[in-house]
């Protein structure tokens, strides 16, 4: 049975199909969910958005991110919490699963092929990589 599971979300267009896995896994009552959602730095000088004071650019992002999440929490069926992260998704997708002990990560596809995977890397690829728990990967239809 599955305890704890963290679902992270982006913006991107197979959010609904990571939500629908989610559904078909018949979460249990006692089962908690995470909806984590990780915003990528604007800048790669090693400066965290998280470090810099806020501006309203900052806090408009947050607040729709939030509102979008809290609409997903209120279809599960089972206790829930968000978290909205900033820094590398990979890396902060995976300190959240180590932080709250997760039994399973899902995570969507962007189904990169090619030259945009290399360039562009793949979140979900360096999760599974460096996840210590199981890792559900949803690909695009």
């Amino acid at each position: 049975m599955l305890r704890k599971i963290l679902v992270a979300v982006d913006n991107s267009l197979g959010l609904e199909q990571v939500m629908d896995t989610v559904g078909e896994l018949q979460l249990q009552p006692t089962t908690k969910a995470i909806l984590c959602h990780a915003i990528a730095p604007p800048d790669l000088n090693g400066d965290l958005a998280a470090d810099k004071p806020q501006s309203r650019s900052f806090e408009l992002p947050y607040r729709q991110i939030e509102k979008h999440l809290q609409a997903y929490q209120k279809q599960l069926p089972c206790e829930s919490e968000l978290e909205i992260v900033s820094g590398d998704p990979a890396e902060e997708i995976v300190r959240l699963a180590n932080i709250h002990n997760v039994d399973l990560i899902v995570i969507g596809s962007r189904g990169l092929t090619g030259m945009k995977r290399i360039v562009l890397g793949s979140v979900s690829s360096q999760v599974v990589a460096d996840a210590q728990c199981s890792v559900l990967v949803v690909k695009p239809r």
